[in-house]
């Protein structure tokens, strides 16, 4: 075979392989990609690639991940939400990390993940960690993802696979706990900042960025809202006079925020054209997991599966010294900070399929298929 004739065939099978895809985008048979932005709930890696004391490419994280029970830099002993979605969507690998030497040419057509442990809305937000990778870079390394994608497919097909993809946006609780909450912000520096200014510096921020990535052709959008962080093992063991109370000041900041999120949603739906932003309420499913958490067959609501220091297990992030459970389908939280396998599966679950309660104002199938 000649070598013209070796580009006529590579260049052939490429374009029936791209146009199978397309296919799909445009029939509506399935979600045709997902794309994550968020914090260390969602980052499956991109973290591995940057200097940073935020990561969690050790053991044991990852003990229960399939089929290698080896880390991935996924903050979790299993999958993330944003691993198990993906795949009730009908994407057969969850959307690999962006800064992985791997997820180039076609990889990108099926979805990336941006999302990086440490960042948050606030660009200052995670300084403690060095490295990490905020909203604001997530959404710059997006831009570059869809250019990639126009310059292999063209700009009409590239709208419509874009259109038709899932984005999901989880992010504000470092905001909180690695910004405003950190210890060596003193009550006294915070009595210049209120809880109500820094919620509305959040919110401003966050409808520019939302507002970008709809400028950038995203149109079924889920934004997570901030969960219950006064309940974590850490914020537990860093205010022992709660007892065996979720701490207050916390929850408090995050139902705050969450409220102003809301609102923030149903006002972009009002004011972008074609715009499918979904509220999903992580607090109140966290919440009721925690505060229910025997009927859901947890033998424990408030430790850390991963546990090295403190009466929760949340003085000292998980790592090699620490002692694992037993059995992690037992533990709400996998670590001082993160839900288990267990965890995310049920929030997963809700978030899919739940009623307007958890996820306003469609589930997450409801959406895919709009």
């Amino acid at each position: 075979m000649s070598m013209f004739s070796d580009y006529n065939f590579i260049f052939g099978f490429l374009s029936t392989i791209v146009g199978i895809y397309l296919f799909g985008v445009c029939s509506g048979d399935h979600v045709p990609a997902s794309f994550v932005f968020g914090d260390s709930l969602v980052d499956v890696g991109n973290n591995n690639y940057i200097v940073s004391l935020s990561k969690a490419n050790y053991v044991p994280n990852g003990i229960d991940f399939l089929p290698y029970r080896q880390p991935t830099g996924r903050y979790t002993n299993g999958r993330t939400i944003a691993d198990l979605l993906g795949r009730e969507l009908g994407l057969d690998d969850s959307a690999p990390p962006y800064l992985a030497p791997t997820t180039s040419g076609a990889v990108v057509l099926q979805g990336v993940n941006y999302a990086s442990g440490g960042g948050g809305i606030l660009n200052e937000t995670g300084k403690i960690f060095g490295g990490r990778i905020n909203l604001d870079a997530q959404l710059d390394n997006f831009a570059n993802t869809r250019q990639d994608i126009i310059s292999s497919i063209g700009t009409p097909e590239t709208l419509k696979l874009l259109r038709k993809s899932f984005f999901s946006v989880t992010m504000g609780s470092n905001d909180f706990i690695n910004n405003y909450l950190t210890p060596i912000v003193s009550e006294a520096e915070r009595k210049f900042v209120s809880p109500e200014m820094f919620v509305d510096a959040m919110i401003s921020k966050y409808r520019l960025q939302l507002t970008r990535l709809y400028n950038l052709d995203a149109r079924k959008i889920v934004v997570v809202n901030v969960g219950p962080i006064g309940c974590i093992p850490y914020q537990r063991d860093l205010n022992p006079s709660a007892g065996d109370d979720c701490v207050a000041f916390p929850n408090q900041l995050a139902v705050s925020f969450n409220e102003r999120l809301k609102s923030l949603i149903t006002e972009l739906n009002a004011n972008l054209e074609g715009a499918s932003f979904v509220y999903a309420d992580v607090y109140r499913i966290v919440l009721d997991i925690i505060q229910n958490f025997s009927s859901y067959g947890f033998e424990s609501a408030s430790s850390a599966c991963c546990h090295a220091a403190g009466r929760f297990g949340g003085l000292i992030p998980c790592g090699p010294p620490s002692k694992v459970c037993a059995d992690r389908s037992k533990y709400i939280f996998w670590d001082a900070y993160h839900p288990s396998d267990a965890s995310n599966m049920i929030i997963a679950t809700r978030l899919m399929d739940g009623d307007t309660n958890d996820i306003f104002p469609m589930n997450i199938r409801q959406l895919a298929q709009a």
